[in-house]
């Protein structure tokens, strides 16, 4: 895990940075100036935008991830293996805008009655997914070359902070909505032309079509491989964008707006194991190549342990202090349960974290497809049911239980394969303090609102510090996840030898 937490840690700090701006973002600023139809035609786009940037990268991304380690060769321009996967996906965006441009009239008849905005900014889907599509490609080619630090800054850190920059030229009615809206996606341009260039200059990214010289012995394999990852990457992605295309059909972009809104909150856990899971891909990979099943074994176990600390003590961090936070944005409190169903999946998915990654990099990959086929088909079956009832709440209830069966059975086959599991008995004592924490809060909450009138903030503070005292103190006297408490003490010796 050496090379995982020297480049975690920075990618973490990045992200951080990038999550302060974008709570400044999406927290405040988007809360303050828009309303929350507006915020749902907003983050309905993005979602749409990732789903065709999923369809035209044709399966880019994750051959990338299996297959660029047999092809790293710098003399040989690594056999022209990025210029290749560029001109596929100009296929698939060529393939897929005009699929598009032709079911425009269905999509649009279809949103028109709930959620008419969308109808109006439906043209911005195509130049935002370019930009996403070609960003994600050159995302990942440097992180198969285990570059992880630039591609953060420009996402997290260059493309949050211009967003501020925009919103408060909003703010000063310097731009109208339908200019803020161009303006927020010609702005994703940005991290992908940097990119872009870097390659280039650093001769990565060649433009001689002479140069894609891909062995005839990988191309069976490779077109094999991409087609059911694509397929079963694109499934996965579906399901994410789902509950966002139902709820504003079935029920508006006001729901639509308070459901992605607390996506973003649920960011805030996800975002440091997205770091971990950033770095950790390309080393999977790595220990299939080498069949190293021990070291396979190791990273599996560290990073589920390592994702089941960060969901519960995120999931708590905000659980508890969930009232006091809707005080300051009342419009967006009916949120509170779809919060707390959506991260009861998130914690069961963090724990299961490398589960994609070890099959999409494993032999047995074509059989991660009837998994995923089986999560979209019991996401969208209970959507139909309990969408139309309960609203966005039925939205989280189902996602949840699909994402809970979903690893679960991933897992147990991952198992019964490979002999490979998450599972380590200090993981149960980490769940018996969070789960004592909880109900110790479902009881103090009570007592507390009753005998106590005080500020919104004041008791912010209060809560917070008492979690700390009630939940982090134990986990790391009593090292209930020692690669994490190890790490800390690492840091906290380099800061004291200082």
């Amino acid at each position: 895990m050496g090379i995982v937490q020297k480049d975690a840690i920075k990618t973490s700090m990045l992200s951080f940075i990038g999550l302060v701006l974008g709570y400044l973002n999406k927290g405040i600023l988007f809360i303050l100036l828009f309303s929350t139809a507006q915020v749902g035609v907003i983050n309905l786009l993005l979602n749409v935008g990732l789903l065709f940037a999923q369809f035209a990268n044709l399966g880019t991304t994750y051959s990338t991830w299996r297959f660029f380690p047999f092809f790293r060769n710098r003399e040989k321009q690594h056999y022209g293996f990025l210029l290749a996967n560029s001109l596929l996906v100009a296929m698939g965006i060529l393939l897929f805008g005009a699929l598009l441009y032709g079911l425009q009239d269905i999509v649009l008849d279809t949103y028109r009655e709930k959620s008419a905005l969308f109808t109006t900014y439906f043209y911005l889907i195509l130049p935002l997914g370019v930009a996403l599509v070609y960003f994600q490609l050159f995302e990942n080619y440097l992180r198969g070359m285990q570059q992880n630090i630039l591609p953060v800054f420009l996402q997290e850190v260059v493309l949050r902070f211009c967003t501020t920059i925009l919103l408060l030229l909003y703010w000063f009615k310097l731009l109208y909505f339908d200019e803020f809206m161009w303006s927020y996606i010609l702005l994703h341009f940005i991290p992908t032309f940097y990119l872009f260039i870097f390659l280039f200059r650093k001769r990565e990214l060649t433009l001689r079509i002479s140069h894609i010289q891909i062995p005839k012995k990988f191309r069976g394999i490779m077109l094999s491989y991409t087609g059911f990852s694509y397929v079963n990457a694109l499934a996965t992605l579906l399901v994410i964008s789902m509950d966002a295309l139902m709820i504003a059909k079935f029920r508006g972009l006001s729901e639509t707006g308070i459901y992605t809104t607390m996506l973003f909150l649920i960011s805030a856990v996800i975002f440091p194991y997205r770091a971990i899971l950033r770095v950790a891909t390309p080393l999977v990979a790595l220990q299939w190549k080498e069949r190293n099943k021990s070291g396979m074994q190791d990273l599996y176990q560290k990073s589920s342990s390592i994702g089941l600390l960060l969901s519960l003590i995120g999931f708590l961090a905000i659980w508890v202090v969930i009232d006091e936070i809707f005080v300051f944005i009342p419009a967006y409190a009916t949120g509170k349960w779809v919060f707390f169903f959506l991260m009861m999946g998130r914690i069961v998915d963090m724990y299961f974290g490398l589960n994609a990654v070890i099959f999409s990099t494993s032999k047995k990959y074509r059989i991660d497809l009837f998994f995923t086929l089986f999560l979209i088909l019991g996401v969208y079956l209970v959507n139909l049911w309990l969408i139309p009832i309960f609203g966005m709440v039925g939205a989280a209830i189902s996602t949840s239980a699909a994402y809970l069966l979903y690893n679960i059975f991933r897992g147990y086959y991952i198992y019964s394969a490979y002999g490979l599991n998450p599972y380590t008995k200090r993981q149960l004592y980490l769940i018996a303090n969070a789960l004592s924490v909880f109900l110790f809060f479902t009881l103090f909450n009570t007592w507390f609102t009753n005998n106590f009138q005080i500020q919104p903030f004041l008791s912010f503070v209060v809560k917070e510090i008492l979690l700390f005292i009630v939940l982090i103190l134990p986990i790391y006297f009593w090292k209930l996840e020692p690669e994490s408490v190890a790490y800390f003490d690492q840091i906290k010796n380099k800061w004291f030898k200082k």
